[in-house]
């Protein structure tokens, strides 16, 4: 099935400071791959039969890589909504523990709400066998070593940053943000390129103008969608 993604500003490169943004722009899904990426008008055109997805003015881009994956997925403990004790991840809450299936299970529940802040990519390393299975299963990019930037470690060698939404930050008492853009620059936060024939993995944000009309940036916690291997994993409601 063919799927066009029609956002205000589609950003493919965000990394690359040369590379355009495409005002009014559209990306074209089929299967897991992109198929096109360009003006909407052209794209609509091109593919009259494509299901349209409008998500209005907002910034479609590639997803972000969380470098705090292993403190994340195999140190903090992501309760049940069951338990009634809320959904911020208990710092150390996995330390010592030996019970493979509770660490698997938070796992699952810590990957889901990294989908709800765009993150399509995780930074291990991944010791715990049911991690590993968890993010293998999520569809989720494991990437190795902790891939922590010298941003982040500025952030947190200067004692934390600013508080974002709930779930985003600030670094404190340990704590780790499933938001990376509560610590990163967009630029450094992305994994990757929405690239024509690359796997479909990107996210949709709700946007904030850029001083100068230099067009608009994503905003900590303004994740309204979430693509991974073409699939809507995650929208907001």
């Amino acid at each position: 099935m063919l799927t066009l993604h029609r956002a205000a500003f589609v950003l493919p490169d965000p990394a690359d400071p040369t590379a355009p943004s495409i005002a009014d722009g559209a990306v074209v899904v089929r299967g897991e791959l992109v198929e096109a990426v360009g003006p909407y008008g052209e794209l609509a055109a091109g593919y009259p039969g494509a299901r349209v997805r409008d998500w209005g003015a907002a910034v479609l881009a590639p997803g972000l890589r969380n470098p705090y994956g292993h403190w994340l997925l195999e140190r903090a403990y992501h309760p049940d909504p069951r338990e009634e004790v809320g959904v911020e991840p208990v710092a150390d809450g996995l330390a010592g523990s030996t019970d493979e299936a509770r660490c698997g299970a938070s796992a699952r529940r810590g990957l889901q709400r990294m989908l709800g802040y765009g993150v399509t990519a995780v930074a291990g390393p991944f010791e715990r066998a049911s991690v590993r299975t968890a993010v293998a299963r999520s569809g989720v990019v494991g990437l190795p070593g902790s891939a922590v930037s010298s941003a982040v470690a500025s952030a947190v060698s200067s004692g934390g940053v600013d508080g974002g939404p709930e779930g985003s930050g600030p670094l404190d008492g340990g704590a780790r943000p499933l938001d990376p853009l509560a610590v990163l620059p967009f630029a450094e936060a992305v994994y990757g390129r929405v690239a024509v024939g690359g796997r479909a993995d990107f996210a949709v944000f709700a946007t904030a103008a850029v001083a100068g009309g230099g067009g608009a940036q994503p905003v900590a916690g303004g994740c309204l969608a979430t693509v991974l291997g073409g699939r809507l994993v995650y929208r907001r409601r």
